[in-house]
């Protein structure tokens, strides 16, 4: 508790801008797979390009932001853009009526994620003493984490109270997101740039330069385990092909949330204590775990305790990727470092989503499931393969 008392509080007021803004969409993307599947009439296959489409593109858009902040000198501008941009496009869900609607929503929202996460890590680094960094990363992925179970929570109160109304709880969505960008405006305060600080081109060849063999090879190994990590929805029509409710769907996400959000700053603490390879190493096991218990199982115990474990091994990994970047890039260039990892990122997350729904349309869910275990294998020999002394 001593350690969350040390953390900024521009950090946890970071922490409940990323609370209010997933409240939002999770309200809206625990339903929005059953949505395009029942409502609109769209394929497995076809979902999963819309989710790894929106994610790339957010992912990929992050390098450009990264950038930009870096030549610029300022982060908390391009946050509240991209978190304006996100409450802009929630109205879209709820006046949807094809899957070009919704690609166009999900679009928006993803491009203003894109803008928003490399300038708001950057910042979360930046605001941050070295020896917090991973508890102040763990701590805002819990509080992001608590919205994102909060919102499927709301979700099926309001299925529940509305008899199904997908477009009415959509609407509902877009109060937390506009109370998410008036926060990061009055809450949030970007420490002063050193006087006569030097912005130099952050993509020049010196300063790529500068990126060491240890910062690219986090970048490979996150590429890696995003291939094995595809978009939450599969979990998500996982359950439904099991036959749970409509209005109950959003359990799935609720559960994940939920165990993600009480274990990140746990992790996140632990990863400033312990060799940051082992834990990650853990985490792609968990993994593998969950994608095993998936494949096995639709209904049951079986599949809930594979959401479990996929929930676990969120918490394990998420906030310590953020914070291996952080440790092997240069101040000056956090921006553009976790840019470039979170381009690589994408386009691993489009190809891992539309080989998913592939997969799933082709063969069946199982499939996808053992495809995921395939990748996570490759991840996990590539990280007990590297050299103790090479990377902390």
């Amino acid at each position: 508790m001593q350690t969350l008392k040390h953390i900024p509080r521009s950090i946890w007021a970071l922490g409940f801008v990323s609370l209010l803004m997933d409240t939002s969409s999770e309200l809206i993307h625990s339903l929005l797979p059953v949505f395009m599947l029942t409502t609109l009439g769209i394929s497995v296959f076809a979902i999963g390009l819309i989710e790894g489409a929106a994610e790339s593109t957010a992912l990929i858009v992050k390098v450009f932001s990264g950038m930009l902040s870096d030549y610029w000198g300022k982060r908390k501008p391009l946050a509240v853009l991209g978190y304006g941009l996100g409450a802009l496009s929630k109205p879209l869900f709820a006046l949807a009526g094809s899957a070009g609607w919704i690609l166009s929503a999900r679009l928006i929202d993803r491009v203003g994620k894109g803008i928003r996460g490399a300038p708001r890590d950057a910042l979360v680094a930046d605001i941050t003493p070295p020896e917090l960094r991973g508890a102040a990363f763990g701590l805002r992925q819990s509080l992001d984490t608590v919205g994102a179970f909060l919102g499927p929570l709301l979700a099926i109160g309001f299925m529940l109270l509305w008899a199904n109304d997908f477009r009415s709880v959509f609407w509902i969505a877009c109060v937390p997101a506009f109370l998410c960008v008036a926060l990061l405006i009055f809450g949030v305060q970007e420490p002063e740039q050193p006087q006569g600080a030097v912005r130099a081109n952050p993509i020049s060849r010196a300063n790529l330069m500068r990126l060491s063999p240890a910062y690219w090879w986090v970048v490979g190994i996150g590429a890696i385990f995003t291939l094995a990590r595809f978009s939450e929805a599969f979990l998500v029509l996982r359950v439904q092909q099991g036959g749970l409710g409509l209005a109950w769907t959003p359990l799935v996400l609720i559960a994940m949330n939920l165990i993600y959000a009480a274990c990140a700053y746990p992790f996140g603490k632990l990863a400033d204590s312990v060799r940051h390879t082992t834990l990650l190493a853990w985490g792609v096991v968990l993994l593998i775990a969950a994608d095993a218990l998936l494949a096995y199982s639709n209904h049951g115990v079986g599949v809930w305790a594979g959401i479990g474990l996929w929930g676990l091994h969120m918490a394990m990994t998420q906030g310590l990727l953020a914070a291996m970047v952080a440790d092997t890039a240069p101040n000056n260039l956090r921006g553009t470092a976790y840019g470039f990892f979170n381009l690589m990122s994408g386009i691993s997350m489009l190809l891992a989503s539309g080989l998913a729904g592939l997969l799933w349309d082709q063969w069946g869910a199982s499939v996808t499931f053992l495809a995921g275990i395939v990748f996570s294998t490759v991840a996990l020999g590539l990280l007990l393969l590297r050299p103790r002394n090479s990377l902390s």
